[in-house]
């Protein structure tokens, strides 16, 4: 990141939920959520099938908006643009791999000589240069997942948001995606990530925070959590999703 970019993502932490609520019609999904993220971390969201971790995923990025509660950046409400998202099914646009990075950049207002030296660079991060004239549409799952990654690291975003990005995806691809990640949060990004791989969330993530029935019951150190949960919803979630 540039200086510029490097004090924009300064300001954006921390990143706080505050009596976070989300109702879709009679059902309430979020409940209460108080959550404090710091810069830096790599926290991944767990929990079981309908918890509602997904919907606190999209209310934190800004794509949803709470029915009750505010989510503020740096104390304020006003949603940042250093900030990407990767779906478990990424949509690839009619153009080459290459243009599929740049087109998010050309969104941005980024300049055409600058978004082509950028989207370059990000397909080099996920080991996609060879590929960058291919229709983007013909790729394997993991290959797109690959440049959905790459769109999102163009951005050069203070904090990346993924919602189960390896879901669907076999080893060989969850590896190279998982060695991305790492690699972006050892250089300053913050990632929070839904993931439903526990031992992703062991080799990847700092810290865990479990949501049960649309609330978050545990945000600790993922050292804490994996050894000794603190409730009783936690613990036998582990004992029935651990090998």
């Amino acid at each position: 990141m540039n200086t510029s970019t490097q004090a924009a993502a300064l300001a954006m932490f921390p990143l706080q939920a505050h009596a976070l609520g989300f109702a879709a019609g009679e059902k309430q999904i979020l409940d209460g959520v108080d959550l404090r993220l710091e810069r830096g971390s790599f926290t991944a969201v767990l929990g079981p099938n309908g918890a509602g971790k997904s919907v606190l995923m999209r209310l934190l990025h800004g794509l949803l908006v709470p029915t009750t509660g505010r989510v503020q950046w740096g104390g304020l409400e006003t949603r940042p643009a250093q900030q990407a998202m990767l779906f478990q099914r990424p949509v690839m646009l009619r153009r080459s791999v290459l243009g599929n990075v740049i087109y998010g950049l050309h969104v941005q207002g980024v300049a055409a000589a600058e978004a082509r030296q950028r989207a370059q660079a990000a397909l080099a991060r996920v080991g996609l240069v060879h590929l960058a004239d291919r229709p983007a549409r013909v790729l394997s799952g993991g290959e797109q997942q690959r440049v959905a990654l790459a769109r999102a690291v163009a951005l050069e975003p203070a904090i990346l948001f993924l919602d189960e990005p390896t879901a669907s995806l076999d080893p060989v691809a969850t590896r190279a995606i998982e060695a991305t990640l790492a690699e972006l949060h050892a250089q300053g990004t913050t990632i929070v990530m839904v993931t439903h791989h526990l031992g992703q969330a062991r080799r990847l993530a700092q810290d865990i925070v479990f949501v049960q029935e649309g609330r978050v019951t545990e945000h600790t150190p993922a050292t804490e959590f994996f050894r000794q949960p603190r409730s009783t919803a936690a613990s036998d979630f582990l004992q029935e999703e651990l090998p």
